[in-house]
């Protein structure tokens, strides 16, 4: 599914929480979108996926579609789980929202299927980076119809940019796209062009 955001902005009762924006995801590829810290991240995350309707601009396809078919994936606030809640009973929620069995042995085997059932009653907050990010994603990509996943901020617990960028890379098909959105510093750091958020975006062909 390719999405369009053209010059989507967002405001709040203190003033913008996100600055327009213009991005062409397309079906297979993986996207870079860096900002500042406070420069709107959840916010792209949220409209890009039909969550939240911009002030600004406008983003296609229809929301509705959006909802099912893009997926924010460990969004602070929104679809993160709660720090203090064991893993396994945050993955037993995923996995209910894909139509899997949840109970606690199925949520252990499907962790032990990963080599990550030694987690299954560690705090979310407490999983190694490397490994919540993983989950995170797989379990989102699991998600029925899902079509673009859209990673908030990972950096924000692991500290690697290499490391969750090749995590989000590993979910990238013919079919299927993930975008990242990061800070600028976090891409600074990594080898692959970055687009912005507060910026147009969108090629010049598609303009």
């Amino acid at each position: 599914m390719e999405v369009h955001a053209r010059r989507v902005g967002v405001d709040g009762p203190h003033g913008p929480l996100l600055e327009p924006t213009s991005l062409l995801v397309r079906p297979g590829e993986l996207i870079v979108v860096a900002g500042d810290p406070g420069r709107g991240h959840t916010a792209l995350a949220l409209v890009l996926s039909g969550r939240m309707r911009p002030t600004t601009g406008r983003v296609s396809p229809e929301a509705a579609e959006l909802r099912r078919r893009v997926v924010p994936v460990d969004s602070p606030g929104v679809s993160e789980p709660e720090g203090a809640l064991p893993l396994g009973a945050a993955v037993g929620e995923e996995l209910a929202l894909n139509h899997v069995r949840g109970g606690r042995g199925a949520v252990a085997d499907w962790l032990a299927a990963r080599d990550a059932d030694r987690y299954l009653g560690t705090r979310v907050e407490r999983v190694p980076a490397q490994v919540r990010c993983s989950l995170a994603l797989e379990l989102a990509a699991g998600r029925p119809g899902a079509e673009v996943l859209v990673l908030d901020s990972p950096d924000r617990y692991h500290p690697d940019p290499p490391g969750w960028l090749d995590l989000a890379r590993a979910h990238v098909t013919e079919d299927r796209s993930v975008v990242v959105l990061c800070t600028t510093a976090s891409a600074a750091l990594l080898d692959a062009p970055a687009a912005r958020i507060g910026a147009d975006n969108t090629p010049e062909e598609d303009r």
